[in-house]
This record gives structure tokens, C-alpha cells and sequence, in this order.
């Protein structure tokens, strides 16, 4: 589902105009993205925990080298699923 199938699926239900529910989809990703910026976590109870994950520098391999390279710490957005949400894929 692409961003477009989601904004038209959310209008149906909430029985709003696409328009609308296009800004409130941006609105609502553009506070997740502003917290994890700020490296706070967005927990959405029923849904799952959006939060800033760091990756530990590591050293790598070049694939056409092969010679060694130094991979630097990152910081990464990761999203964990609720038990909710995961009982609802479960049973399809």
C-alpha cells in the first residue's frame, strides 16, 4: 500500500476528503519525524513505538577492494510493533 492508497483508505472511514486526511497524514508524520529528530520516542498505544536506534561504528569490507574500511556510529529510526498489532497480523 503507498502513501496515496493509505491517505484514500483513511478518507473512506473517516468519511473526510482526501484533501483533508492528506494533510493530517503529513501533519502526523511530520510530529513523528520532529520527535525522533529530537530523539525522543512516539509510542502510538494499540500500534507500536517509533524511537531513534544507535548503530555502533564497525568496520566493514569494500566488495571491490576488499581492502578494510571504518563504517561510523549512525543513528537510525526503528519502529517496534505492539502486541496488539502483532496478535491482528497474526490472525490475519
Amino acid at each position: 500500500m503507498q502513501k496515496t492508497d493509505f491517505i484514500k483508505a483513511v478518507a473512506e472511514r473517516a468519511n473526510r476528503s482526501q484533501k483533508e486526511t492528506k494533510e493530517i497524514v503529513d501533519a502526523a508524520l511530520e510530529v513523528i519525524t520532529e520527535a525522533l529528530k529530537r530523539g525522543e520516542k512516539v509510542t502510538l498505544t494499540g500500534f507500536g513505538t517509533f524511537e531513534v536506534r544507535q548503530r555502533q561504528a564497525r568496520e566493514g569490507v569494500n566488495p571491490q577492494t576488499r581492502s578494510k574500511i571504518h563504517i561510523p556510529a549512525t543513528r537510525t529510526p526503528g519502529f517496534s510493533a505492539s502486541s496488539t498489532l502483532k496478535n491482528a497480523v497474526k490472525e490475519g
